[in-house]
């Protein structure tokens, strides 16, 4: 079954895609190839209309319902791109789709999720497409105890088997808007959660910098060009989210434009774009390298737009001496995309009847199918019931 997977992360400014081939066939191990991926950004207005809807801006049920249209015929755009781009290249017909959505609001409670919300109405996908969508797939994983997050360890778990079979404790980071890790041990359920802002903070603070003009700091640019403020730094690490146990989730309801406002309004500091940049990467820096070392990690791989930030890999690996620091890359999976390849995965799983949460990584009661399915113009697409798991997942393969 083909699966095409769909997302934009926290940094929110565009459509990763990824087209998988999974054939269980074999039953006992789950061949996936990675036939094509891409990134498909958004509208220049859209972004800036989802973006100022954000929290902490008061949003009405007129700009939501909106926004779930605009953002649904969006990714409706995106998926048809991708079907054209991918039978251009002579890929075989994809069956299914799964629909991350764009996360517009994360509810937690203290160590708490009480619920998320994720816009893009798959309607719009399923009648420009006529596939079978796969969508809304964090809500059952609340509904069952757990943060609806991380929800790539069903991913991230296969990569770094072999690792985990040789006896290595290994970690895989995303660093996208938020950082978030996946840490598999060989004598112990994996555990996951999120760190804290990746670039979800740099990002911030470069629109406000530039009334919008820029989105990110480009190749760490700014970073390389500052200097850490070390008593706003001390400030920022100061923040209790840190300090709570896993199983643990946030977003850009805490880590925002305007968090970043407050602490320069509480420390008195006025920097510099180039050290409040700087400042901002090396707290991505310090909180990723503190969980990094609680957690034992001999093998660190990394996945996000981050890893395209020269200045915040290469502190990484300065604070994380004897960790191994790769990408998925070198696993066969392409960084940039590898999100919207684990959701083509839970697309796979849901249309199969297979749970993809992993419990001990969000906390949730047990395992869950995830999703809700939109029926494709020809009805609904479904793969046989599968009992269990395939033992074992093999790339073949990659774009």
């Amino acid at each position: 079954m083909r699966v095409l997977g769909m997302i934009s992360g926290t940094s929110h400014d565009g459509i990763d895609v990824a087209v998988v081939d999974f054939d269980a066939s074999g039953r006992s191990a789950l061949s996936a190839r990675i036939e094509h991926t891409a990134s498909i950004p958004y509208d220049p207005a859209l972004r800036r209309r989802l973006v100022a809807a954000l929290p902490p801006s008061p949003v009405g049920f007129d700009e939501a319902c909106a926004l779930d249209t605009l953002l649904g015929q969006a990714f409706a755009g995106a998926a048809v791109q991708a079907l054209a781009d991918h039978a251009g290249a002579g890929g075989g017909a994809v069956d299914a789709i799964c629909s991350h959505g764009q996360t517009v609001f994360h509810w937690v409670d203290g160590a708490h999720a009480l619920g998320t919300l994720q816009l893009g109405q798959p309607a719009w996908i399923a009648e420009a497409t006529g596939l079978t969508v796969v969508s809304d797939v964090r809500a059952a994983d609340i509904a069952a105890g757990g943060h609806g997050a991380p929800l790539v360890p069903i991913l991230d778990t296969q990569l770094l088997a072999p690792r985990v079979a040789r006896g290595e404790r290994a970690a895989a980071l995303n660093l996208g808007g938020i950082s978030n890790m996946t840490v598999c041990d060989p004598d112990r359920d994996p555990v996951a959660w999120d760190i804290g802002p990746a670039n979800a903070l740099i990002d911030a603070a470069v629109v406000d910098a530039t009334a919008g003009e820029a989105s990110y700091d480009r190749d760490g640019a700014l970073a390389a060009a500052g200097s850490v403020v070390a008593p706003l730094l001390e400030h920022l690490l100061a923040e209790p989210y840190y300090a709570l146990t896993p199983p643990k989730s946030s977003g850009k309801e805490l880590f925002h434009g305007g968090y970043v406002a407050e602490a320069l309004k509480r420390t008195g500091l006025e920097p510099s774009l180039e050290d409040l940049v700087a400042t901002l990467t090396e707290l991505t820096a310090v909180t990723v390298a503190d969980a990094v070392r609680a957690a034992e990690v001999t093998t660190l791989v990394a996945s996000g737009g981050g890893v395209r930030n020269p200045v915040l890999m290469v502190r990484l690996a300065d604070l994380l001496p004897g960790v191994e620091v790769t990408t998925t890359d070198a696993f066969g999976v392409p960084s940039d995309e590898k999100e919207a390849v684990a959701f083509a995965m839970i697309g796979w799983a849901t249309l199969h009847g297979l749970p993809s949460n992993v419990p001990s990584c969000t906390g949730a009661s047990g395992p869950r199918v995830l999703g809700r399915v939109t029926p494709g113009r020809d009805g609904l697409t479904a793969g046989a019931s599968l009992a269990a798991w395939p033992e074992a997942l093999a790339f073949e393969g990659r774009p």
